[in-house]
């Protein structure tokens, strides 16, 4: 929902996109995205440059999930689990995240061109 309410997506996503946003695979946020739809928070639109293709937005009802229930909750959770850090403790955290999330990019990037290889 966070990433389907950013200014930048208001006209939507495509799967591909939000897929790579979000780093997982299609196929999880698929079945994520059904189990969103039904619930009345997501829809999906035609795209506009592509016939084929489809843009996820949020629904009117998944924005005031988002904006009154779920960015609360998520704020609260991050302030216990950062309880006792440091800013210095946060600033290294992020860091050495970052690094590792570089570092597994990588490997994705190596295996995907072994498969293209093959």
């Amino acid at each position: 929902m966070g990433a389907l309410s950013r200014p930048e997506t208001a006209e939507g996503m495509g799967m591909g996109d939000l897929a790579r946003y979000l780093l997982v695979s299609r196929q999880n946020l698929t079945g994520l995205l059904s189990r969103m739809e039904v619930a009345g928070y997501v829809h999906s639109v035609p795209d506009p440059a592509g016939k084929r293709s489809r843009l996820v937005q949020l629904t009117p009802a998944g924005q005031q999930v988002w904006q009154h229930d779920a960015a609360e909750s998520i704020g609260r959770y991050y302030e216990q689990a950062l309880e006792g850090f440091s800013s210095n403790d946060m600033v290294h955290t992020l860091h050495y995240l970052l690094k590792l999330l570089d570092n597994m990019k990588a490997i994705d990037a190596q295996q995907n061109a072994g498969k293209e290889e093959s």
